[in-house]
């Protein structure tokens, strides 16, 4: 695989000027559009990732997850294909079970890169996977949304591309993501097309494709070589598909086979196991992390069998349960913790990981969502993990999409941002020539250092409100949720497509109709 310069399929695009006006809203409106101010394609992290636990206690688990796949194994269901790669790679297959000699699976996953750009249509917006790397996206595959005036409902097209607008009008996302919500008023076997055509359309920043069936796969990809073309797309990763195991130790075929499509492709692939502890895994950290290196491990080595060095993320989902009542729960500490040994895992194999995200139980955008999803995000910026789907917009245990917390959250990735930043330290910073200027016993608000800096010295929310008790009770005494109601409301209002060519769209449109019209619509 080549980083290729890609070819641009946007037109030029003038930059936005200054609105009249100044201060704290002026710089709203600059962080608001995403082709001004500070935005960034991606964060290089300016912290080192946290180390939780030494080599001997890392080789232990290592081996628990060797003896996992040398005496009980994986099966590959419904793959004959799959079956046939382990096979000649050398690997014990009896029926659909394959079982692995210790260090087989390491050193297959060599050839897998360790860094690699996904490639946007606007250059601009390529991001970089891997190594230093953060990458935010927002939250993937729930059937519901939800929003202060009209409740919990079946997510619809429009939901849909309603959270690409808000993700590609915000300059704290790097990513379009995938599945933000299921458009469940389009039959299943069509919607990949749609939302496909919606990342495209609505966003110019890489994005996921269809993993639900190999067929919408393949339909993804091909709509990837239209917006690319098909040599640039052979060379270069510009879609990728986020791919799960059926934990405990399955791997099944509507999985496997998309995810060697999008392998073949020379295309990314995001493989992810999802352990509910006590369901799909151990109660216990150590053994669900275990099982979860053995299971991604088997899916990572099976896309390089497809073809060599082909771009894939080594991925996680450790999560919890109610013991008491067998439900699940998310933005609890056992994962959070668990993700930071699953990061010094995925660094000693030298593959991009993506771990832990926004995750919450709460059913509303209240307290209980900010505090579960503020430790599973730190779980995550702190791991080291490269690629972070889950972002924003995660509810009700990922069975919602909610408007106000997909805002929430863009907030928090914001200050996130200037978090991975770390500590700057020179002279400038040091401002020693500022304590010569103040002096004992005055203040710096006048300062010649002040005034080089106040524009950018802090973070400022979106969503905060510092003003005295007073004047907050006097302008409405609003919440959080209802001031995140109110600005996605403006976010949509004021959204401007960024340009497609012409051609691309038309190409694009006549590929979904020509799918769309090939087959009945089929609704489950």
């Amino acid at each position: 695989m080549t980083d290729a310069a890609a070819p641009d399929p946007t037109e030029a695009r003038p930059a936005r000027g200054r609105k009249p006006g100044g201060g704290r809203e002026a710089r709203r409106r600059d962080r608001s559009a995403p082709q001004t101010g500070g935005r960034v394609p991606y964060i290089v992290r300016g912290i080192p990732t946290y180390d939780v636990l030494g080599e001997e206690n890392l080789l232990r688990i290592e081996a628990a997850a060797d003896r996992i796949l040398a005496e009980t194994g994986i099966d590959f269901r419904d793959d004959p294909e799959a079956l046939e790669l382990w096979r000649r790679a050398g690997a014990e297959v009896q029926g659909v079970r394959v079982r692995f000699p210790p260090g087989m699976l390491r050193e297959i996953v060599k050839t897998a890169p360790a860094e690699f750009t996904q490639h946007a249509r606007n250059p601009a917006n390529n991001v970089r996977i891997g190594g230093r790397n953060v990458v935010f996206a927002p939250a993937y595959g729930s059937p519901f949304v939800m929003d202060l005036d009209r409740g919990r409902r079946f997510g619809t097209l429009q939901d849909f591309e309603n959270f690409i607008k808000l993700a590609q009008s915000s300059p704290w996302f790097h990513h379009s993501g995938g599945t933000i919500c299921e458009p469940t008023d389009v039959p299943v076997n069509k919607r990949h097309l749609d939302m496909v055509y919606a990342h495209v359309r609505y966003s110019d920043r890489a994005f996921l494709g269809s993993v639900t069936a190999a067929e919408r796969a393949a339909d993804s990809v091909a709509m990837a070589r239209i917006v690319f073309g098909t040599d640039f797309a052979d060379q270069n990763c510009v879609i990728m598909g986020n791919f799960n195991v059926n934990s405990p130790l399955v791997w099944d075929g509507t999985m496997t086979r998309g995810m060697r499509e999008y392998a073949r492709a020379g295309q990314g692939t995001v493989l992810v196991p999802f352990i509910l502890g006590g369901a799909m895994g151990p109660v216990t950290s150590a053994g669900a992390i275990a099982q979860s290196l053995a299971e991604t491990l088997a899916g990572c080595a099976l896309t390089q069998l497809e073809r060599t060095g082909a771009p894939v993320v080594f991925g996680n989902f450790l999560s919890s349960m109610s013991l008491r009542s067998g439900s699940p729960t998310f933005g609890t500490p056992e994962p959070a913790i668990g993700s930071m040994v699953i990061g010094q895992l995925a660094r000693r194999l030298n593959l991009p990981l993506r771990c832990s995200g926004n995750f919450t139980t709460s059913k509303l955008p209240d307290a209980q969502a900010m505090m579960e999803g503020t430790m599973s995000m730190l779980a995550a910026v702190h791991c080291g993990a490269n690629y972070i789907l889950h972002s924003a917009g995660f509810l009700d245990g990922l069975l919602s999409m909610s408007y106000e917390k997909f805002m929430l959250d863009a907030d928090l990735c914001g200050a996130l941002h200037s978090y991975l930043k770390g500590v700057q330290v020179d002279d400038d910073q040091l401002a020693v020539d500022a304590f010569a200027e103040v002096g004992p016993g005055s203040h710096f608000f006048g300062c010649a250092h002040t005034m080089a800096h106040y524009e950018t010295a802090f973070w400022d929310s979106e969503l905060s409100d510092n003003e005295p008790f007073e004047k907050w009770e006097a302008n409405g005494a609003a919440d959080a949720a209802t001031r995140a109601n109110r600005l996605w409301k403006k976010r949509l209002g004021e959204y401007e497509p960024p340009p497609l060519d012409a051609g691309i769209d038309d190409g694009l449109r006549d590929f979904i109709a020509r799918r769309k019209a090939a087959v009945p619509d089929m609704w489950y």
